[in-house]
């Protein structure tokens, strides 16, 4: 198949690029032409912000897939349906699982759970981009596909909660330091982590399907954990015997970091499990095979084969110490008024 992807180098789009070469599909990559060229694939140079560029750059391309990774707007949405209406057989969102409603009336999330969030507006322009869809295919059959990850990793990627996204080695680094290390809650809620080369099997495994277009999947991991587990997992592979966790509540970290609210009551502080059965219906043999222990193991190796990569986030570690220190002082005056010397 003709594929085109539209973003192609992030944490997620990086494994499903490698896979999708590995399949023998003939892959195309829209950039800015700003990073390394990937072996195997075609590269389309255009800034898509700049729809008569890129409409230019691609006249006369007609796809089999076209894979949206960085569509963040509802108005992304309208411009690629401008630009590919007439030109791909299968249009395919990539939307986000946090998109599932918050919180949930059911412990079991499927793709027929409601799409409302109130707590982060991430989440909620990709549900009006998944709108804008929804319409498309109602007044033109416009041929759409939208799947929604959970928290996806990778080697370069430590998938913790309150972690510095673009630095995420910042959370091992206080572990192996003896710094104290944040769990929302008391960390017994259930979460999924996905391996992104698990993620890249499910969404290749879509490509070019019928029976797909019109249709929502979401393609996770069925390995639960609690965030207590997870930490403990990421110490034992970082060689931390006894990391020092704290356990804050989630609404004492919103009062004072009001931006955690999406990440934290939008996402990661709310169980998160997945019925995975209508991908596994569309796509059958797909199975997630990395287990989180195995997949976390692979990671930290990544990042201790060269300290360069071992990049900290010095505003995240002072805010951390900040919060950790704040929380320990209400804690002590606490026990001072209720539980007397």
């Amino acid at each position: 198949m003709k594929i085109l992807f539209i973003g192609g180098s992030g944490i997620i789009s990086r494994a499903v690029t490698q896979q999708t070469i590995a399949a023998g599909h003939e892959l195309w990559l829209l950039n800015r032409g700003t990073r390394r060229p990937i072996a195997g694939a075609r590269s389309i140079v255009a800034d898509i912000s700049d729809v008569e560029a890129t409409r230019a750059a691609l006249r006369g391309h007609m796809w089999d897939v076209v894979v949206q990774f960085i569509a963040f707007v509802p108005a992304d949405i309208r411009r690629d349906l401008d630009l590919f209406r007439e030109s791909t057989r299968q249009y395919i969102f990539i939307s986000t699982a946090s998109a599932y409603q918050k919180p949930l009336d059911h412990y079991l999330i499927t793709e027929a759970t409601p799409l409302v969030n109130p707590h982060w507006e991430y989440s909620r322009q990709k549900i009006a981009g998944e709108r804008e869809l929804e319409a498309a295919r109602a007044a033109t059959n416009f041929p759409y596909t939208i799947v929604r990850p959970s928290l996806t990793y990778g080697e370069d990627q430590v998938p913790l909660v309150l972690n510095a996204w673009a630095q995420s080695w910042t959370t091992v680094d206080r572990m192996r330091r003896g710094a104290p290390v944040i769990i929302p809650g008391d960390g017994s809620s259930l979460w999924t982590i996905t391996h992104n080369t698990d993620f890249a099997a499910g969404l290749i495994g879509l490509f070019g399907q019928t029976a797909a277009l019109g249709e929502a999947f979401h393609i996770t991991s069925d390995e639960v954990l609690t965030w207590n587990r997870i930490f403990a997992l990421t110490a034992e592979a970082a060689g931390v015997t006894a990391p020092k966790l704290v356990h804050i509540a989630s609404d004492f970290l919103i009062a004072c970091v009001p931006a955690v609210e999406g990440t934290l009551l939008g996402d990661k502080a709310v169980s998160a499990v997945f019925d995975n059965s209508k991908i596994k219906r569309f796509v059958p043999g797909f199975a997630a095979k990395t287990r989180f222990a195995d997949g976390i193991r692979r990671t930290i190796a990544w990042f201790d084969a060269d300290p360069a990569r071992k990049i900290v986030d010095a505003t995240t570690n002072e805010r951390w110490d900040k919060l950790v220190a704040a929380y320990e002082r209400g804690l002590a005056q606490a026990k001072a008024e209720f539980v007397p010397a």
